[in-house]
């Protein structure tokens, strides 16, 4: 790292995701450790708008990583998609002393990242915090386990009530254009079928499942259905088969910001941990608009325009794993 990065900025942004406050603590606790000081500003972009920066020593992260949510807060911030809101936001940076960012968050956030590091050749390094999983370049990203979690345990509640009432159960999970949470949440709950924006209708399984009849072999079936237009969300999958077969009980249930809450799982709490350590010796490395990933168990960095960019693809496979697994 060079001499004059002195000064670490940490924020989040964007939707919040369970596991940032490990990495915050990560960040701020391995820059410490070499010597930097840390600056946490609240409020992600915005609150490079209204001066919402603070000095932060080892205390302030103390008893955090079993929290959700984090404790920097996150907001969206129009101002920072403008070229004269970036040149404030410069100011206040250059005013504060940072010499470097380390921003926590998804898509949104790594964009903003990425023009703010180009536009002033600002070091900059992401940390992928968002619990749909669909940033390119890393297997996982922070968040994602404890949703596919809450996910699971919610769907094995209403399972209960739709055996006790032989009901037909369309769950809608978050997943706006990837469906790995409805996919996996669908395997991991035994569900009948996933519905995700990836698969085009002609590979869509509810046809299936309502052509062989849903009640063939089992009192109750439970479809997930991811929100993204492309799939209409639950609410508009429940009232076509209302209409096409009126003799089955159907139901809906939108899982909706309970997925996004609660204290997160030792997976997301190791994964926070390795990144907001990487992080940092990224930053030691001279590397600037990365992203912090992890393949196969190791960390990488990936450029941001490659993880913004690049669509992660989805395992075609486990449709058919569904398919198998619910006759």
């Amino acid at each position: 790292m060079a001499k004059r990065k002195k000064c670490i900025g940490i924020l989040t942004s964007g939707g919040d995701a369970p596991g940032m406050n490990a990495a915050i603590r990560a960040v701020t606790r391995t820059a410490i450790y070499h010597d930097f000081d840390v600056k946490a500003v609240y409020r992600g972009y915005k609150g490079l708008f209204n001066e919402e920066i603070v000095p932060f020593k080892t205390q302030n992260v103390s008893n955090i990583i079993q929290q959700g949510g984090t404790i920097l807060k996150t907001a969206r911030c129009q101002e920072f998609t403008t070229k004269e809101g970036r040149q404030l936001a410069f100011d206040t940076i250059t005013k504060h002393g940072i010499d470097a960012l380390v921003t926590i968050g998804g898509d949104g956030t790594l964009t903003g990242a990425r023009i703010f590091a180009t536009e002033y050749n600002f070091p900059i390094v992401g940390i992928p915090g968002t619990i749909d999983n669909d940033l390119y370049g890393t297997d996982r990203t922070i968040g994602y386990d404890t949703a596919l979690n809450t996910i699971m345990q919610a769907v094995d509640k209403i399972r209960d009530t739709a055996t006790s009432h032989e009901r037909l159960f369309f769950i809608e999970v978050m997943g706006r254009d990837a469906g790995f949470l409805a996919l996996n949440g669908a395997i991991a709950s035994g569900a009948e079928a996933a519905i995700i924006p990836e698969i085009a209708t002609q590979e869509d399984q509810l046809e299936e499942l309502i052509k062989n009849g849903f009640r063939k072999s089992k009192n109750s079936s439970i479809v997930i259905v991811a929100e993204s237009p492309q799939t209409g969300g639950a609410m508009h999958v429940a009232e076509l088969v209302k209409k096409e077969h009126p003799q089955y009980d159907v139901r809906v249930s939108i899982l909706g910001h309970m997925q996004r809450g609660g204290s997160p799982t030792a997976n997301d709490r190791i994964l926070a941990s390795r990144m907001g350590e990487a992080a940092i010796y990224a930053l030691l490395d001279d590397q600037r608009n990365v992203m912090i990933g992890i393949r196969n168990d190791q960390i990488e960095y990936v450029p941001f325009i490659k993880a913004i960019k690049n669509d992660k693809p989805i395992n075609r496979d486990l449709l058919n794993t569904i398919r198998i697994l619910s006759t």
